[in-house]
């Protein structure tokens, strides 16, 4: 694309990302800085308009960007912002909790807080939940009680109906067996560990071991991924997302669900830098209004984890860009310095 094109280009998605409203090629020819007639302004529009980067809302003479057109737009023409220095304050302050939980929520909260939209924050599924102790305690004829620490502290507990009822000795020799040869594992470890060695356990031990089973495999299901969403209702304020009620409705059927959500964010998680998916490119996010600017993070150097903001694709770039990439790196560093 020539020069002039890709200057008329750029004006028209700045513009009408800031007013909301088609862009006119007088309008265009006072905000570009070209010193053209209009009629090349006319010329240059029709050909954007047929390589479709541009179209013509039937209301309006005027011209919107396509998905296309956004498309160029953030992959070569934007000049992203720095961010400013009362919004890099908000998120220092916000991401300063001591605690992992609250910081994956201030994330999201500051996301919302910053850009009016969405945000959107992976949980990870802890990745140093080692096995410290396991202990199995009887609490009535074929009633256990098994409990779980972790290295992080986490203690769990499960109560478990076995067919066969134990004795205190039973208990306690179970217990030793899983601490001798599955503590310092992860949760995950041990379960594959336990059911390898299933076979070879006489039948007692064999139960108890499969009530251990049972046990890591529900505490490890408690710990799977989700997702914290924090700002959605913003959304409700969007004019290109309102006034369509069913996709809408699809929209915030996916912040219920979180599975297709936890699909695009792992796909973010696998890129990296600030990815951004406009309209149906993702192939999760029901409105071809919607896009994504996500970003992975990490703790200790190792990516953990999605965040980002879900707009409309009528959003600033330029600015939620860095919001989106800074807020990801002071998460990374929290997270990193409370693992140490």
């Amino acid at each position: 694309m020539e020069k002039r094109a890709q200057i008329l280009l750029k004006t028209l998605v700045e513009h009408y990302i800031s007013q909301g409203q088609p862009i006119g090629s007088r309008t265009l020819l006072q905000h570009s800085g070209l010193d053209v007639s209009p009629a090349t302004i006319r010329n240059v529009m029709s050909d954007l308009e047929h390589l479709w980067f541009i179209t013509s809302p039937h209301t309006s003479a005027g011209r919107v960007p396509t998905k296309k057109g956004y498309r160029l737009f953030v992959d070569s023409l934007m000049t992203v912002q720095p961010l400013d220095q009362q919004a890099l304050s908000t998120l220092k302050h916000g991401l300063s909790s001591p605690n992992p939980q609250a910081l994956i929520n201030n994330a999201a909260d500051m996301l919302s807080q910053l850009t009016q939209f969405a945000g959107v924050v992976m949980v990870p599924k802890r990745t140093r939940n080692l096995l410290k102790h396991l202990e199995f305690l009887h609490l009535g004829e074929k009633k256990i009680l098994v409990i779980l620490v972790t290295e992080d502290g986490q203690v769990q507990n499960r109560i478990l109906l076995t067919e066969k009822a134990f004795t205190a000795s039973e208990l306690t020799a179970a217990g030793n067996y899983v601490n001798s040869h599955c503590q310092g594992l992860t949760l995950e470890e041990v379960q594959q560990r336990l059911k390898h060695e299933l076979q070879a356990m006489q039948a007692d031990i064999n139960r108890l071991m499969t009530a251990a089973l049972e046990a890591t495999s529900a505490a490890n299901a408690e710990d799977k991924e989700t997702v914290v969403i924090a700002g959605e209702r913003n959304l409700l304020q969007v004019d290109e997302l309102s006034t369509n009620v069913s996709s809408l409705r699809k929209l915030f059927e996916i912040f219920e669900r979180r599975t297709a959500l936890m699909q695009l964010l792992d796909q973010s998680q696998r890129a990296e830098g600030v990815q951004i998916f406009i309209g149906g490119e993702s192939g999760y996010l029901p409105l071809d209004e919607c896009s994504l600017v996500s970003s992975p993070y990490e703790v200790d150097g190792q990516v953990v984890g999605t965040l980002g903001v879900i707009g409309p694709t009528r959003m600033a770039y330029e600015r939620i860009i860095p919001i989106v990439d800074i807020t990801a790196k002071l998460l990374s560093n929290a997270l990193s310095n409370q693992s140490n």
